[in-house]
Parts: C-alpha cells; sequence; structure tokens
C-alpha cells in the first residue's frame, strides 16, 4: 500500500501545479484585460474632453532635457513638424519636471545652435519616470524598464491623448498602449533596438560584456536561463513593434535588426548632424598640444574605459616628449547620480593607469564651450561597439578631426571608409588599435592629413539637419494624410 502511495502522491502534486498555474494565469489575464479596458475607458474620457478638430502630435520623450543625441532628433523632429504642418498642435511628454518649458527650449536652442520655435507647443510633465531608471532594476532591467515605461505611458495616456503618438526614445512597450487604448496613429524613430539578435548571440556564445556579466556569461546554467529571458523578452518586443503604423530607424544597422525582429517596412532617416556649423569650426591646430576628442553620453556602452586603456598603450609606444603634448577630452552629457558616478569611476581608472595627467572631463558641456573644443581638437575618437548610428562621430569628422571609432554598426555600415584613396576616417577595437592608429595620424604628413580631412567633411553632408526634415516628412507624411 506504501508502494502505490508515491504515485498517488506524484500525480497530486504535479496536478496540484497544473491546476494552480492554470488559475494565476487567468487570473493575470483577467486582471490585465480589465486594466486595460479601464484605461481604454479613462482614455476615452480624456480625449472626449479635448478639441475634436485639431490634429495633435504627442512626442514621447521623458528626458527631453537631456541635450544629448537622442534629444536633436527630438527638436528638430517637432520643427519639420511646425514647418509642414503649421497648424498641428504639439506636445512634448517629459519627466523633466525640474525645469520650465522656457528653460527647456533655451538649453536645446543653445546645445544643439537651431530656432525652436513656440508655436503650438507645450509640455506633459510626467511625475513617474523614476519607474523608467535603470538603478531601480538591478535585474530584468530591460523588462523592468519597458514595464516602467507602461506605467509612465498611462500617466502620458491620460493627461492628453493625441492624433498622433511618436516615440523618439525607445519605448516600444507604449505604443500599443497608445493605439489600443488610445485610438491614437502611431510612429516612432527607433536609435537602438531595445534587444538585438547580436545580444542573443552575445548570451548564446558565453561572451561578457557591460550588459552580460562575467558569472552569468561563465555558468551555463544561468546562461541557458538568460537566453530564455531575452527570447521572452524579444517576442514581446516583436509584439509592441507591430503596433506602430511608422517605423523609422538611424541606420543601417538599427534597419537590418528591426527588420528581423518587427518583420516590418522600415523608413531609414539618418540623424540630423550640425555640419553646417561644424565645417566652419577650425582652429589652431598646429600648436604643440594634441587634444582627442570624444563626444558622447556618459553611460557604460559608450565604453569610456576603452579609450582610457587606449591612451595607456599608447604612451607605451610614443616617446615621452610626444606623450606629454597629447591630451584625451572627454565631452559628455550626464542625466543622473548614476552618469555623475561613471564620471568618478573614470577619473579613478586614469589615475590607476597613471595617465590622468593627459585626460580631461567636460560634463555638459555647454555649445559655445563644445565648438571651442572643436576647434582646439585634432583628432576625434568613438569607442561604443555596435553604435546605432554615431552623431557625434559626424560631427567630429564635418569639424576636420581625424576620426577613429568602433569597427561595427553604424560607423562601420554608414560613415566611415576605408578603402585607399577615399579613406574618410579610421576603425579599431582594441585598445591597442586605437592607440597604433592616434600613433599613426601624430605622424601623418599635412598633405595626407588634409585629404582625410577634406573627404570626412564632404561625406558628413549626407547627414544633415535638412537632409533628416526631408526624410522625417516623407515618412510621417501618410499619419498626417489621414486626417486631411
Amino acid at each position: 500500500t506504501r508502494e502505490m502511495d508515491w504515485p498517488d502522491t506524484i500525480y497530486q502534486m504535479v496536478y496540484t501545479s497544473v491546476c494552480t498555474s492554470l488559475a494565476c494565469t487567468l487570473v493575470t489575464g483577467l486582471v490585465i484585460l480589465l486594466a486595460f479596458l479601464l484605461i481604454r475607458m479613462m482614455a476615452s474620457r480624456v480625449k472626449a474632453g479635448q478639441k475634436g478638430s485639431e490634429v495633435s502630435v504627442g512626442f514621447f520623450h521623458p528626458y527631453c532635457n537631456a541635450g544629448g543625441g537622442g534629444e536633436r532628433v527630438l527638436w528638430c523632429a517637432v520643427r519639420a513638424v511646425q514647418v509642414r504642418y503649421p497648424a498641428a498642435r504639439i506636445l512634448v511628454y517629459t519627466g523633466d519636471t525640474d525645469a520650465a518649458p522656457d528653460m527647456i527650449l533655451a538649453k536645446a536652442r543653445d546645445r544643439f545652435n537651431m530656432q525652436i520655435p513656440d508655436t503650438n507647443l507645450e509640455f506633459v510633465y510626467l511625475h513617474k519616470r523614476r519607474y523608467v531608471e535603470a538603478q531601480y532594476y538591478p535585474h530584468f532591467t530591460m523588462l523592468g524598464q519597458s514595464l516602467g515605461s507602461l506605467a509612465l505611458g498611462v500617466e502620458a495616456l491620460l493627461s492628453f491623448v493625441p492624433s498622433i503618438y511618436i516615440d523618439t526614445m525607445g519605448y516600444s512597450f507604449t505604443m500599443p498602449l497608445f493605439k489600443y487604448c488610445g485610438a491614437s496613429l502611431v510612429g516612432c524613430y527607433v536609435h537602438y533596438p531595445t534587444i538585438s539578435t547580436d545580444m542573443l548571440a552575445q548570451v548564446q556564445s558565453r561572451s561578457s560584456s557591460y550588459n552580460n556579466r562575467r558569472r552569468v556569461a561563465q555558468s551555463p546554467l544561468a546562461s541557458f536561463l538568460k537566453l530564455r529571458y531575452y527570447k521572452i523578452f524579444a517576442w514581446l518586443y516583436t509584439k509592441c513593434g507591430s503596433a506602430s503604423d511608422c517605423v523609422m530607424v538611424n541606420s543601417s544597422w538599427t534597419e537590418e535588426h528591426i527588420k528581423t525582429l518587427w518583420g516590418k517596412e522600415v523608413a531609414k532617416v539618418f540623424p540630423p548632424c550640425d555640419t553646417s556649423h561644424l565645417s566652419h569650426t577650425v582652429g589652431d591646430r598646429d600648436g604643440d598640444e594634441v587634444r582627442i576628442l570624444s563626444l558622447g553620453q556618459f553611460r557604460p556602452e559608450k565604453d569610456h574605459p576603452l579609450q582610457i586603456k587606449a591612451m595607456f598603450e599608447l604612451r607605451q609606444i610614443l616617446a615621452e616628449e610626444d606623450w606629454d603634448r597629447v591630451k584625451l577630452v572627454i565631452v559628455g552629457g550626464c542625466r543622473g547620480q548614476e552618469d555623475w558616478k561613471m564620471v568618478q569611476d573614470l577619473k579613478d581608472l586614469t589615475k590607476y593607469l597613471s595617465v590622468e595627467d593627459n585626460v580631461e572631463f567636460h560634463p555638459n558641456l555647454p555649445f559655445s564651450d563644445l565648438l571651442a573644443e572643436f576647434s582646439k581638437s585634432t583628432i576625434g575618437i568613438h569607442t561604443m561597439w555596435n553604435e546605432h548610428f554615431g552623431i557625434g562621430i559626424v560631427e567630429m569628422m564635418a569639424a576636420g578631426l581625424l576620426t577613429i571609432a568602433h569597427r561595427s554598426g553604424g560607423p562601420l555600415m554608414d560613415i566611415i571608409v576605408e578603402d585607399a584613396g577615399a579613406r574618410n576616417g579610421f576603425l579599431a577595437v582594441t585598445p591597442q588599435e586605437y592607440a597604433a592608429h592616434i600613433a599613426y595620424i601624430l605622424n601623418m604628413g599635412e598633405e595626407t592629413r588634409e585629404g582625410v580631412r577634406n573627404r570626412a567633411t564632404a561625406s558628413s553632408d549626407m547627414f544633415s539637419t535638412q537632409q533628416f526634415e526631408r526624410g522625417w516628412v516623407r515618412a510621417t507624411d501618410p499619419l498626417f494624410a489621414k486626417f486631411q
């Protein structure tokens, strides 16, 4: 009898587990359905209180006051809509509650050197931005931030329901919310896919990086579980992407990945780069000091430590008198406490590698001071692996800097050419390669340097603000056509 009890016990355990799982699934599904219906009903009430005749465009950009390349895209897009559809009501959903509208616009005008009219332009302030900040999700960060963006999206939707909703910051989980709960037409400008086939391959091959910690990469079980998590997230990301009526991407690399993941046709619209203004930024580059300019947000994926390691390697191959005149100048935007901590960590790394006297840091540098740095610098450096595009790279090339970027992503596919007779920049992967390129540039003849500079400046014209505005209007016209 006791022997017969064991199969019965196992059966009961399995049966109970299956029933519990089904019950949990049904309850979860019911809760989601009720939440959807409630949000849809509340959004309908909000929409009923708005003027029905006007076309409104809502740009979802919680960090619109950050001053980075993504914000340049936002403000150029806003201006393009203002010029093309002057009667449209434009709203920017922002979490920058500490900045008044005039302060936000003043900073954008100064940082990006552009005129942004405040005609028909409003800001909708969101108070739940903390839900999309990575610091609150030490584990399952992508999923946590994406679900957090839903909470932020609900706040945005119930504040104002636009005729056209455009996500310009990569919060794809908000698109089904506005489409199915707010009945808005939905568009997006994708700077970088939240998850990519490269990330899946990296976990599968158990390679460590900033988003795949060493202890996870070294564990077969942890790698297996993380790969399952990534595949589930990729499926959710695909479903959210399918809600978009208009998809714009910023580079060939992003285009390739979004097509693979979302299975949709996309419009490639290169981001706006201030090439016309920077092409006249020429200063004293023939002095004793050789300045190497780094331009990019202070975030882990930008891989600033690689630049500092390259300086360490450079010191090994240069004569002392040559080393003394080389200086790495790191300029970047800081958005929050994590970014400022990263700056301090980078400063500590320079001391550890004994290169602190040859490295400068300039967080949140005003545009006028940035122009001065462009005019004084000889070399540009950029180290992010699989950079989706690289606005900073184009800007450095337009300013006449001899630019070294990572051999991957946008720089490899769209920007830098290394062919003989057509070279407009340099590509590298390791600190040693970056150091070797810098040493090579230092020893280049002036005629050879000038040839690379001229080709770099000429090639940057295809990434101008005017080209972006044309591409934006061409891609988004079908959305507005439905209201005409």
